[in-house]
């Protein structure tokens, strides 16, 4: 399809995205990165669209779920997300999972529109365009001018479920694309950036990235080198957990290089504030009281879990406050060779941007970590408890280690963490993996009966 004929009118008036509204909105709550899955759409409109190429748009959609105004704001509450939306008459039989449907009115009555991460062809663009820095109406390809990229790397699209889309180049680079998009920097440039000026191995730097200014600044993705023949750290426990063999040995080590990354953070963003615990608390109780809303399981143990948050106010303040991970667990560390990697540090999607910028207890990492353990340590039945309690320990050795300072000791602190952690996920899982659900109410009902 030309770009003429793209553009060619046609017999109704309706513009392009308003053509595309009804198969979107039909669309969009079926994919795994869409976060609104429990909250009904009630409009949507686009924010950009930008031609990268004849039938490619690039876009920017927000999806409202009601009339409440956003914070700060009239905007209606909801969320804008990012496509990569291919437009043909005859689409190749390879896209099929791809497909989104077919437009029966307006400019692109009788054309197919498509998810183009799927296509090769709009893959190999995008990564044209971030070797050779350039804008595209409000889109902003830049990069590393010391980093070269080779041309003709082939793509494959990353299936496994993740909140955003990744794209592999041969081999050689992953591009991640953030689906779910909001004002301002994200971590996962800003951090690994500063790191690699730190001289930090343990994070691979970005090579190039992507970003818009309209409808606001904001990072749309991030070029990074891949680590081929690397095993994610989720494989690695399963794969332990599956042939019965012991997994100390890698925890340790894993704790050690969460301690390097949070040296090197402490370092790249110096904040040294005292934790305010007090406040952390209140927060900590406002999102349990909004989860215990939204996932009627948790009510019986919400006084229990309260109990924990509010113990924070007289324990052990801990280590300051610094930029942190946000997110750590077993999938966002890779092991290649001898050597522990962590990725992946835009934060948990569902929070706001700020706060996911904003300075943390580093505890709050080590509690993911934790609570990780004990996810892969449920996905064998019988459930082996021992197996979860060993590498919780040898992770937090491995931690302080390197630290200066011992986890284990900071129970009140820690255990706060680990509800207020076990909490998200019980809401992650209600909305996104029923399925799942059990894990985390086993966790929950452990930490709010015994407090262990």
């Amino acid at each position: 399809m030309t770009k003429t004929a793209f553009l060619r009118p046609r017999s109704a008036p309706a513009g392009p995205m308003e053509s595309l509204t009804g198969l979107l909105r039909e669309w969009l709550p079926l994919q795994r990165w869409f976060a609104g899955k429990d909250r009904p759409v009630t409009d949507l409109g686009v924010l950009s669209m930008t031609e990268l190429l004849p039938g490619c748009l690039h876009v920017l959609v927000h999806a409202a779920h009601g009339g409440v105004p956003a914070p700060g704001g009239t905007t209606p509450a909801g969320d804008c997300y990012q496509l990569l939306l291919g437009v043909r008459e005859h689409p190749s039989p390879r896209l099929g999972k791809a497909l989104i449907g077919r437009v029966l009115d307006g400019r692109l009555a009788g054309l197919t529109v498509y998810d183009a991460l799927h296509d090769p062809r709009a893959a190999q663009l995008l990564l044209e365009r971030l070797r050779r820095p350039g804008t595209a109406g409000p889109l902003r390809f830049e990069c590393d001018a010391s980093q070269q990229v080779p041309a003709g790397l082939v793509p494959r699209l990353v299936t496994a479920e993740q909140s955003n889309s990744s794209l592999v180049y041969g081999d050689e680079y992953i591009l991640k694309l953030f689906r779910r998009i909001q004002p301002g920097v994200n971590p996962d440039l800003e951090v690994p950036g500063a790191l690699a000026r730190q001289g930090c191995h343990r994070v691979p730097a970005p090579v190039a990235w992507l970003r818009t200014t309209h409808p606001f600044k904001a990072t749309l993705g991030v070029l990074q080198p891949y680590l081929r023949n690397a095993s994610d750290g989720w494989t690695l426990a399963l794969d332990a957990l599956a042939s019965g063999d012991d997994f100390t040995a890698q925890a340790h080590a894993l704790g050690r290089a969460t301690a390097d990354v949070h040296l090197a953070l402490a370092s790249a963003f110096p904040v040294g504030t005292p934790g305010e615990n007090g406040r952390t608390a209140a927060a900590m109780t406002e999102r349990l009281t909004a989860a215990a809303h939204a996932v009627p399981a948790l009510q019986p143990f919400v006084p229990g879990l309260r109990a924990a948050f509010a113990a924070l106010t007289t324990c052990d303040a801990g280590p300051p406050a610094q930029r942190i991970h946000g997110d750590l667990h077993l999938g966002q560390v890779l092991r290649a060779g001898r050597e522990w990697f962590v990725i992946d540090f835009e934060g948990e999607p569902s929070r706001p941007l700020s706060e996911r910028r904003s300075a943390h207890s580093p505890v709050r990492d080590i509690a993911g970590m934790l609570r990780s353990f004990d996810y892969a340590a449920r996905q064998r039945r019988p459930w082996r408890p021992e197996w979860a309690r060993r590498c919780r320990e040898a992770y937090c050795a491995g931690y302080a280690a390197r630290a200066g300072w011992d986890p284990r000791k900071k129970h009140g602190l820690l255990r706060a963490y680990e509800t207020d952690r076990a909490v998200y996920e019980v809401l992650y899982e209600a909305r996104h993996r029923p399925d799942w659900l059990p894990v985390p109410m086993a966790a929950i009902e452990r930490l709010a009966v015994r407090g262990d």
